[in-house]
């Protein structure tokens, strides 16, 4: 695979008319989906979406996928970052996503159609996976309203409980991996994580674009322990 971004892509810069029932944010979305290269890439690579390349070159610089490992994908749909998971972890290794749309199966990977934040989950996962999970990790945005400072909130509400979740079935030494946006209250996120990570920092992969203010915050060395809270 070429590590280049785009790699064998032709810059297009398609212009998509504006039909009369598309909005204008629509169009948008359209044409940058239609001229960005890491999307044709996708499709020529057999990747359910773009943003697996922001796990490929997330992993490639951290290592944090490794053989035999137990995965949880939250918010996995369509199963852009579980394909990258299963490939890494491999046969011995266990991938269960979630999510609250339906996904079409995938070899390596379990899908579940739950809420995570469903009281049920926790248990129902470290059950699907045969054990606390390695890596907890998450691409998930809320649905935005165009308004920059309820989005930023939505988003970072989104990550604390995803964090929430990963304390829940995390095992020792464990990962977790979620999407941020820069606004001001990802250091308040950051100081939380600290508490229970031996490393954590914020990364910004190649296939983020640039002009997004998107942002991954990764956690490495989990000091918890898994079912703590469901043996309570």
């Amino acid at each position: 695979m070429s590590s280049k971004p785009g790699s064998g892509t032709r810059n297009l810069k398609q212009r998509v008319k504006t039909a009369n029932k598309r909005s204008l944010s629509s169009q948008k979305w359209l044409e940058r989906q239609l001229n960005d290269p890491y999307v044709a890439r996708a499709k020529r690579e057999g990747y359910r979406s773009r943003a697996a390349y922001k796990l490929l070159e997330i992993d490639e610089k951290y290592h944090l996928l490794k053989t035999g490992q137990r995965v949880v994908d939250l918010g996995a749909a369509p199963g852009g970052w579980s394909q990258i998971a299963a490939r890494k972890v491999g046969p011995k290794g266990k991938v269960v996503g979630i999510d609250l749309l339906p996904i079409d199966p995938m070899p390596g990977v379990e899908f579940i159609e739950l809420d995570f934040l469903d009281e049920s989950a926790p248990g129902k996962l470290i059950e699907m996976l045969g054990g606390p999970a390695d890596v907890v990790m998450s691409d998930m945005a809320a649905n935005t309203t165009g308004h920059k400072k309820t989005d930023h909130l939505r988003i970072m509400g989104l990550a604390e409980a995803a964090i929430y979740f990963a304390r829940e079935i995390l095992a020792p030494g464990g990962v977790f991996i979620a999407k941020v946006f820069q606004g001001g209250t990802e250091s308040e996120l950051l100081a939380d994580l600290k508490r229970d990570f031996a490393v954590v920092r914020h990364v910004k992969p190649a296939a983020s674009r640039a002009d997004s203010a998107e942002l991954y915050v990764m956690a490495t060395g989990f000091r918890g322990a898994a079912v703590q809270s469901l043996s309570d």
